[in-house]
């Protein structure tokens, strides 16, 4: 045994072609990394065909499978670190483009927990959780402007999930959540919210799932993220509308 820790790379759509292939190696006990870009339609002009809307889904539903999406630099580097000591199949969802670094070097990411990048504070607090927190402190600095707090959530570790830092939230927040993904509705960020809010007991929840819905078409980045319905301005008039709904 040479004692090699096998990574493999690609466009994360095209992991869709191998998926027999990464099934057989969870049921026979493989550790294998995967890692996927040019993710979601904010990769823009490569079109649909190239955007992994479903990738989320695909591999929660490995036995056994780690999913994490990275918000940084940082916090990249340091998610491959963990999924190379990983025992199964582990898969990281990465982008197209650039983005600022968010955390210090020096920052942990374990498998099973989020990062709260942004306490609630203030008497009215929707909550908002995702990948997109380039764009989350804009929408944010809004809300707060007109008195209205929202804590970000980075849930960079998708499977396994902190079901204890959600359920917190959604206390503090009173049950008032927003989820923003670059992924089609089903399988992905927002389901892996509910499906841990819910599986925790009887909570009073208003959640909006905001997601691609539609196919995309080609263009830039803030074009395709404004027609899904994803970008900045769309997840602040969410926070406001459920609060007005709540």
């Amino acid at each position: 045994m040479r004692h090699y820790v096998p990574f493999a790379s690609t466009f994360a759509a095209f992991f869709t072609r191998a998926y027999d292939f990464i099934r057989m190696a969870a049921i026979s006990q493989a550790d294998i990394r995967l890692a996927g870009s040019h993710a979601g339609v904010e990769i823009g002009a490569d079109g649909p065909s190239q955007m992994a809307l479903e990738d989320l889904a695909m591999m929660r539903a490995v036995h056994g499978s780690a999913v994490l999406y990275p918000s940084d630099a940082t916090s990249a580097a340091a998610l491959v670190r963990e999924m190379a000591d990983y025992r199964g199949i582990s898969y990281l969802r990465t982008t197209r483009g650039s983005y600022p670094v968010i955390y210090e070097t020096a920052e942990t990411f374990p498998i099973g927990g989020p990062r709260c990048c942004a306490p609630a504070s203030g008497r009215r607090d929707p909550d908002r959780r995702g990948r997109h927190l380039a764009r989350l402190p804009g929408a944010a600095d809004r809300l707060a402007a007109d008195d209205i707090h929202a804590r970000v959530i980075d849930l960079y570790s998708i499977k396994p999930v902190d079901t204890e830092t959600l359920v917190a939230a959604a206390a503090v927040t009173n049950g008032r959540i927003v989820v923003a993904e670059d992924h089609h509705p089903e399988g992905g960020l927002g389901s892996a919210v509910n499906d841990t809010l819910l599986g925790a007991g009887p909570q009073k929840l208003w959640i909006t799932h905001l997601a691609v819905r539609e196919m995309p078409g080609s263009g830039t980045s803030e074009e395709l993220l404004a027609a899904a319905g994803i970008d900045a301005g769309h997840i602040e008039s969410a926070a406001r509308d459920l609060l007005n709904a709540a």
